[in-house]
């Protein structure tokens, strides 16, 4: 049992890491669609500060084709993990519902120019 008990916190580990590298590609599948809808609508240039509501997508906006990060959630479902409070148009950070022990998360932050998009990573993983 004392060999076995360092192994199965480390699995543990494992799989909260896993848990949010799959909310990390979730949220870039999503910001990559929106933008594909952005530029089928002529909306991939769109530099608002508070971001251009999407046609066609209720209560997603963008910023340079792309999802704000306070409305980003709206175009992507995410079972289990919530927005933090506090989110930006240009900044998110998305947690477990449910911490039990696990401190990672995973931030996203909006495009700041048509030459560069959002970005996703993962924080306090380890």
């Amino acid at each position: 049992a004392v060999t076995a008990a360092p192994k199965f916190l480390n699995l543990q580990d494992d799989a909260k890491k896993s848990a949010a590298q799959g909310v990390q590609a979730a949220l870039s599948s999503a910001a990559n669609l929106v933008y594909s809808k952005a530029a089928l609508n002529g909306q991939e240039k769109a530099s608002a500060a508070d971001g251009t509501d999407l046609t066609g997508m209720t209560g997603v906006k963008v910023i340079y084709g792309y999802p704000t990060a306070d409305t980003i959630s709206a175009a992507v479902t995410l079972d289990g993990w919530v927005a933090a409070s506090g989110a930006t148009a240009l900044e998110s950070t998305f947690a477990p519902a449910n911490t039990s022990g696990n401190t990672c998360t995973v931030k996203y932050t909006a495009a700041t120019s048509d030459t560069v998009p959002f970005k996703t990573e993962l924080q306090n993983c380890k």
